[in-house]
């Protein structure tokens, strides 16, 4: 065996032993998750998690923030594990080493919603583009996260699709009470309104302002069939092959950081693709209204 063999198996060995001391330290009962809003907002983990705590003995903590925040704190080494839906973000995540174990593990879809009347006539329209384009032309405002969240990447997506014209800005989204900076594009003109927010209080001003707004399905449904509704905003968009939303697990690579809870978190990775809980996924309604289909199998 070589010397720089040794110095790397010694590595590996050291990395594996910090892992297995964190796990000892989280045997009491915890696992951090980071995750988006959507997925807490909804109150898909609050239905899920009581079954993994009673199977595992472990307790998992949920840090909610948009996609981008929760791939740096992974980053950072402040969470174990997260569940996420960017697929560009997730892919630079796991190509720069921090993540390991990817696994499909649900689907919903985007919606573009907007006031009851529809004023900027967008329902007429017969893709994600068009309608993005009619916006752009003056006829209605739009609301943005604004946040670096994955549907913060999907709407950055969709604008780059119209061809139009964009600027690259510095934004600015509020982490945990903290300012956090990142670049992204967006249309130009005073109808687009970007605030750096999650994605219930997006739909919330959208709603105030009677604007237009990108939405994953499920906060979306969560709030429009809540008693009392949180929202009187209207779907005006969905359907296209371009809004699928795809949602990943993804373990902290603890080799990257040697202090996370591995051991849990492929516990963790085990347990929400397994057929019962896929099943359990499926299974979960609000309103009436599947808000999460079961994608452990990689269908979309």
């Amino acid at each position: 065996m070589t010397m720089q063999s040794t110095c790397w198996c010694a590595a590996l060995v050291a990395a594996l032993a910090n892992s297995a001391a964190g796990s000892a330290f989280a045997a009491d009962g915890e696992l951090v998750l980071a995750t988006t809003t959507s997925t807490e907002n909804t109150g898909l983990l609050r239905h899920l998690h009581p079954d993994f705590e009673a199977r595992t003995g472990i307790r998992v903590k949920v840090v909610a923030k948009g996609t981008g925040a929760s791939l740096q704190m992974a980053r950072d080494g402040n969470a174990d594990v997260i569940l996420v839906h960017a697929r560009p973000l997730e892919d630079a995540f796991v190509a720069e080493g921090y993540g390991v174990m990817r696994r499909d593990v649900m689907t919903n879809h985007f919606l573009l919603v907007g006031p009851p009347g529809d004023p900027a006539q967008v329902r007429q329209t017969k893709s994600i583009i068009e309608a993005f384009r009619r916006l752009a032309a003056g006829r209605g405002q739009f609301v943005s996260r604004g946040d670096d969240s994955g549907t913060h990447i999907k709407e950055q997506e969709i604008w780059r699709a119209t061809g139009m014209p964009l600027e690259t800005k510095t934004a600015r989204a509020i982490v945990d009470g903290q300012p956090r900076e990142f670049t992204a594009v967006r249309p130009r003109g005073d109808w687009y309104l970007s605030i750096g927010q999650g994605m219930g209080k997006t739909l919330i001003l959208t709603s105030e302002k009677q604007a237009y707004t990108l939405s994953d399905r499920a906060t979306y449904d969560a709030f429009a069939f809540a008693a009392p509704p949180k929202t009187d905003l209207i779907i005006v968009g969905e359907g296209d092959p371009m809004l699928v939303n795809p949602y990943s697990v993804i373990a902290v690579n603890p080799r990257k950081r040697p202090h996370v809870n591995f051991p849990g978190a492929e516990k963790y990775i085990a347990w929400i693709t397994s057929p019962e809980v896929q099943r359990r996924i499926g299974e979960f309604h609000v309103g009436g209204k599947t808000l999460f289909f079961p994608n452990a199998a990689g269908r979309p």
